[in-house]
């Protein structure tokens, strides 16, 4: 009877909230099933576009999902809110730009085992997923674990090439002193307030603060902090990227930079507003206290997100190989997308999905290019971009704006974004923040321009028209009239935003 009553009480639950997950992990198992069965010798390409529809389907019920309101299930452990649909939407996005790109890259020369590349992908997408529907500790860990071992196993794929061997064993290394720093700051949160539950932990945490554990509760969010920031790869946790970005087959790292991005920035979010969101101290004016996310905790922010902005720019300047470039970029690009948390605007959610939307189109398009470039070319330093508009003018083009806007120039989604971010920084009166954005950004230029530099003013090796294969084409397309579109008319996606994937939700009870 008992084995019974729990088997009711699960068919309670909602599980319509967790269609997109299922539907990944129902495509991640059929691959993993085919791949057994399937002669070794057999093209798996098709497992490419076989994901490429689940991705599909899932964010089609995710936009199922939009305006339900709040809806938890398992002990509200697994949430769905606005925040979630708009980081999931992110999620799948990238990562179909990831399948699309592979099907340009996967070979046997490069994979030896590609079945396990397409179903190790899927799997990483549903930890992030998880990540960003997580409101309890626990399914928060899975999650993050999920998404880090797969991405640790694709790092390694490239079987036969010594620098991914080495990247990879890197990143476990790393990835795994990220992992015990985040659990031992866990713990102190745990202990002093007697539950996993986000929501429940924001509660008891206010009573525990001003009862004298102040000193334990910072320690506890600065050690969640360093070991979530390792996702985010903002210094000073930064040093594995440009290694594991160089070695990494080259979708992998689109993957790393965009899509475990995302998703390590959905739980820092989560986690960190819903903490912190009620703590008062003291040090406002006459001595009231003040949200801990405008004194002591918004400046901790500040200073990492500052961190990153000079550091990734400036060490990016020095790089000649692609992808460590493109690795710093995303550093900088990280301490970008901080600066809404560390000023705790009020349209904070709306800033960061817009800028992550421009960040993975910019992205994307940039590493699709990069993987035909470098192909053909057999090189990843900068001068295999030597004469590309004289061989593909308009993929030259295309990575013209995609550079654009990673570097803020206007008529971009980048610079649009920029833009707001920057506004804001300065609306709520951190003029530093937003004078090191400027001159970071500055900064940037010089070595986003030389890939400009590159197609349109150095001779290339040869003058034979670049083939484009079809599925990098359709990736060019969507991400230069996205780029383009969201930089001519920004207030409609804000707005899109604003409307469809409400911030407040995260705050609110399940089923108001």
């Amino acid at each position: 009877m008992n084995g019974v009553s729990k088997w009711g009480a699960l068919a309670q639950f909602d599980w319509s909230v967790m269609t997109p997950e299922f539907t990944i992990l129902g495509a991640a198992t059929i691959l993993s099933l085919l791949d057994l069965v399937m002669s070794k010798k057999a093209d798996r390409k098709i497992f490419a576009w076989i994901a490429l529809a689940a991705v599909l389907l899932a964010g089609y019920f995710v936009l199922q999902n939009t305006g339900r309101g709040v809806v938890s299930i398992m002990a509200d452990m697994f949430r769905l809110d606005g925040f979630a649909n708009g980081f999931k939407i992110i999620l799948l996005a990238g990562v179909a730009f990831v399948l699309m790109i592979s099907t340009a890259y996967v070979d046997r020369a490069n994979i030896i085992y590609s079945g396990e590349f397409y179903y190790l992908i899927l799997a990483a997408l549903l930890g992030g997923m998880v990540m960003a529907s997580s409101a309890d500790l626990i399914t928060l860990f899975v999650g993050l674990e999920l998404l880090s071992i797969s991405s640790y196993i694709l790092v390694g794929t490239r079987k036969n090439h010594i620098q991914s061997n080495e990247s990879a064993f890197k990143y476990v290394v790393s990835g795994g002193i990220a992992t015990a720093i985040t659990l031992y700051g866990m713990s102190f949160i745990y202990g002093i307030t007697g539950s996993t539950n986000l929501y429940v932990i924001s509660d008891r945490l206010v009573t525990e603060f001003q009862n004298g554990f102040q000193f334990i509760t910072y320690l506890g969010l600065l050690l969640m902090l360093v070991g979530l920031s390792f996702k985010l790869s903002t210094v000073p946790f930064h040093m594995w990227a440009p290694d594991v970005y160089q070695g990494a087959p080259t979708p992998i790292t689109a993957f790393l930079s965009v899509v475990s991005k995302a998703a390590g920035f959905a739980l820092v979010i989560r986690v960190f507003l819903v903490l912190t969101l009620n703590l008062q101290e003291a040090g406002g004016a006459a001595g009231q206290p003040n949200p801990i996310l405008l004194g002591k905790w918004g400046l901790i922010l500040g200073l990492v997100s500052a961190a990153s902005m000079i550091i990734g720019n400036t060490v990016a300047l020095r790089q000649v190989n692609v992808k460590r470039m493109m690795a710093y970029s995303g550093i900088a690009q990280a301490g970008y997308i901080l600066v809404p948390l560390a000023s705790f605007t009020m349209l904070l959610y709306d800033q960061t999905v817009f800028y992550l939307f421009a960040y993975l189109l910019a992205n994307m398009g940039i590493f699709a290019v990069i993987t035909i470039v470098n192909r053909d070319q057999g090189t990843e330093d900068i001068s295999s971009f030597a004469g590309l508009y004289h061989r593909a003018p308009w993929v030259a083009v295309a990575m013209t704006f995609f550079v654009l806007s990673l570097a803020g120039i206007p008529v971009t989604a980048g610079f649009m974004g920029k833009f707001y971010i920057f506004m804001s920084a300065v609306a709520y009166h951190k003029f530093w923040l937003a004078g090191i954005m400027m001159a970071t950004s500055v900064v940037s230029y010089f070595y986003y321009f030389g890939f400009i530099r590159q197609m349109y003013m150095r001779p290339g090796r040869t003058e034979a028209p670049l083939k484009v294969p079809a599925a990098i084409a359709v990736v060019l397309v969507i991400a230069l009239v996205g780029t383009v579109a969201a930089g001519a008319v920004p207030g409609s996606v804000i707005g899109y935003i604003h409307n469809h994937f409400p911030f407040e939700q995260m705050i609110q009870q399940a089923g108001q």
